[in-house]
């Protein structure tokens, strides 16, 4: 019997060291970051940008895995279902994290039960946009174009429950335009609309709408952040026109609920060095953020403080749960 005890605490003394030294040896594998919406958004550019700078200082290349579909839901299930070993982390945003619990009544995820956060790095704002043809050049102008068609103007979002769908309402609500939302799955498929000019006007992030806003072939109306957008300067926030709409997007990293937290911190670390560079933040402005860099334990409050605030703001919307 002896024996029998002697081995078996031998056992699990050799389990306890095999852990610890994978946590210490980490990484030694690739790694995956699920990206759960198409190309061509910010969640997708910004990964790809991680994975690249990430798979350099880790030693070991990081891939970016596409999962879209359902506002990112489906991308948040496959993650939940996924070893917490510490090889595979989720890019999030608000709306997956604190628009969805209030717009759909069954989630396959529970934000903060199934997932730990890793980092918030940036504050995404959203640009207002609508396809020169239209000739609109402010929101005023939107507004009495949109109010002489009230109830047939279609406006696109990158997903039901999204950032861009909550402000579409918002706006719609605000004005009595009874506008009609069109969701997509993903940023990148609603700017192509909008660029064929089969959607007057869609609130998008600026990783997507930037790039055409630059190039003259969109016309910015405003941003949801409370300052103006460095890359656009000319044009005003909402908050400058009168409303007093005031909720900007994040994006973050996370990891499932379990992943060993040495190696949360060890991403965590590493993302914020990234993007805290003079160089990350101009990288990130490029794609449509202001870089932040929060360590877990600041995500986490920023997620109950801000997902309260989506909470009321869907309500306030009007927006049914599906």
């Amino acid at each position: 019997m002896k024996t029998k005890i002697v081995a078996t605490l031998a056992g699990a003394t050799m389990l306890l060291a095999g852990g610890a030294a994978s946590a210490d040896t980490w990484p030694s594998r690739p790694i995956r970051l699920v990206a759960p919406y198409p190309p061509g958004g910010q969640t997708d550019v910004v990964s790809r940008y991680f994975a690249e700078k990430l798979s350099a200082v880790l030693g070991k290349q990081v891939i970016v895995d596409n999962k879209p579909g359902a506002n990112g839901m489906l991308g948040m299930e496959i993650v939940k279902n996924t070893p917490a070993d510490g090889y595979t982390f989720v890019y999030v945003n608000s709306s997956m994290m604190c628009i969805n619990p209030y717009v759909y009544k069954k989630m396959a995820y529970d934000g903060f039960k199934d997932f730990v956060p890793v980092t918030q790095h940036g504050l995404a704002p959203l640009a207002m946009v609508t396809p020169p043809p239209l000739g609109l050049k402010s929101v005023k102008e939107f507004v009495a174009w949109a109010r002489e068609r009230k109830g047939k103007v279609n406006y696109a979002s990158f997903g039901i429950g999204s950032s861009s769908h909550i402000w579409g309402e918002m706006l719609s609500q605000a004005e009595k335009l009874d506008m009609v939302h069109v969701p997509y799955k993903g940023a990148g498929p609603a700017i192509q609309d909008t660029l064929a000019g089969h959607i007057p006007v869609t609130i998008q992030d600026l990783a997507a709408s930037g790039p055409s806003i630059s190039a003259g072939k969109l016309n910015a109306l405003a941003v949801t952040s409370t300052v103006r957008w460095p890359r656009l300067p000319n044009v005003p926030t909402f908050k400058e026109l009168g409303y007093t709409i005031d909720l900007t997007g994040w994006n973050g990293v996370m990891a499932p609920a379990g992943t060993p937290p040495e190696i949360v911190e060890r991403m965590s670390t590493e993302i914020r060095k990234l993007v805290q560079t003079a160089e990350g933040k101009e990288k990130l402005l490029d794609m449509g953020l202001f870089a932040t860099g929060t360590t877990p334990a600041e995500m986490a409050d920023i997620m109950k403080t801000g997902c309260a605030a989506w909470g009321a703001a869907v309500k306030k919307a009007g927006v049914e749960p599906e």
